[in-house]
């Protein structure tokens, strides 16, 4: 084989073996592109079909909550800021009545205290100088009732004058009312007639909570001094201010909602004072409402928001407020379906602060996302931003 056939042989293995290095390129890269080529078809799919896929597992994990969209009864109210305050006709500023040293404080500040148990123990003068006369006038009486039989008897036997015996009554009665004055100046003081010390227990008047103490111990207090302050908690007031346009709306009865704005605690009550002075500055009065508060939640200071409602109407549709959300412009409720949810525009109407009236777009019975609905918004988001890319 002479060199011009060599070369020949060689060029035509050379293209032989680029052939082959083509062919098995190709087909390698063609399943790549087909998986990549269905991939990106079924997150189309994923797309077009509305659905933004969530299961069962993946809606508790994402703290989503599903309610049901139906008829609700809907009040209509006017807003206005207010704050929690002790109720004034169940709070009681103690004093201990009568001058004296502390000898024991047995409440502490924030304990709940009962009717009759003691706050404090004062030695006082007072209380001895009562005492002392209340003993005087008991033996004052045991000598008159004593005179008075006396003489009672000789009367009788005709050895004394009637008008001896009529003396010796007027000074039983005037006896009498000595050890009912001493006795009951003694009450007047919390002591008591029973006990025979200069001690003086000072008792709480009624249930309730010791909000403000300022008595320690050796101090001297003065019968005025105000010494502890007690509140019964299971009902506050809400004290509102009221704009003077609104006070024709705002009377005595009205239903009032009373939302905490530190938290979601909301509670009912009706007004039961509107103030007939307006502020000169504020042009605005000062109305309250009473409300109950058995588990202590309604702590005086707390700022709310009072609802004064104004009206009430009955909603076909309703679903919670935290429902609607808004996507491109539109409110939407995401509705639940077989695989996730859909989007699905509504418009909405009048709404009570919690729950919102649907106007149309939704049906009564459909399942919704309520609270947490914003996860699937963002995971409709997500969806949105793949398929731009």
């Amino acid at each position: 084989m002479n060199k011009q056939q060599t070369r020949i042989v060689a060029i035509m293995l050379a293209l032989a073996i680029a052939f082959g290095a083509f062919v098995l390129l190709k087909d390698r890269a063609e399943p790549a592109g087909q998986v990549e080529t269905e991939a990106h078809g079924e997150q189309a799919s994923h797309l077009d079909d509305g659905v933004i896929r969530f299961s069962d597992a993946q809606v508790a994990s994402a703290g989503i909550t599903l309610e049901t969209a139906g008829p609700l009864r809907l009040d209509t109210f006017i807003r206005m800021p207010g704050q929690i305050a002790l109720n004034e006709d169940r709070t009681a500023h103690v004093t201990p009545r009568a001058s004296g040293a502390v000898e024991a404080v047995p409440a502490n500040l924030g304990q709940l205290v009962r009717r009759g148990e003691v706050l404090a123990v004062v030695a006082s003068a007072d209380v001895a100088q009562e005492r002392a006369a209340l003993a005087a006038a008991q033996q004052r009486l045991a000598w008159a009732g004593t005179q008075h039989a006396a003489e009672k008897s000789l009367w009788e036997e005709k050895i004394s004058a009637r008008q001896d015996y009529l003396k010796a009554t007027q000074e039983l009665r005037e006896a009498e009312i000595a050890v009912r004055a001493s006795g009951q100046k003694l009450a007047a003081l919390g002591a008591g007639s029973g006990a025979s010390s200069n001690r003086l227990q000072v008792r709480a008047p009624f249930d309730g909570v010791v909000v403000e103490k300022h008595i320690a111990m050796g101090e001297i207090v003065n019968a005025d001094t105000r010494i502890f302050t007690i509140t019964d908690l299971s009902t506050v007031w809400a004290d509102v201010v009221v704009p003077s346009k609104d006070l024709d709306i705002v009377r005595v009865g009205t239903d009032a909602v009373i939302r905490s704005i530190a938290s979601s605690t909301t509670a009912p009550g009706k007004v039961s004072f509107v103030s007939s002075l307006i502020g000169e500055e504020s042009r605005s009065a000062r109305a309250r409402v009473v409300l109950a508060n058995p588990q202590g939640a309604w702590r005086p200071g707390l700022a709310v928001n009072v609802d004064i409602v104004t009206g009430t109407a009955q909603a076909k549709v309703a679903v919670a407020r935290s429902a609607l959300q808004t996507v491109d412009g539109q409110q939407v409720v995401y509705k639940r379906v077989a695989q996730g949810f859909v989007a699905q525009p509504v418009e909405a109407g009048r709404s009570d602060g919690r729950h919102v009236d649907i106007v149309s777009g939704l049906a009564a019975g459909e399942r919704y996302a309520a609270a947490g609905s914003f996860a699937v918004k963002a995971e409709q988001g997500k969806g949105a931003a793949a398929h731009h890319d």
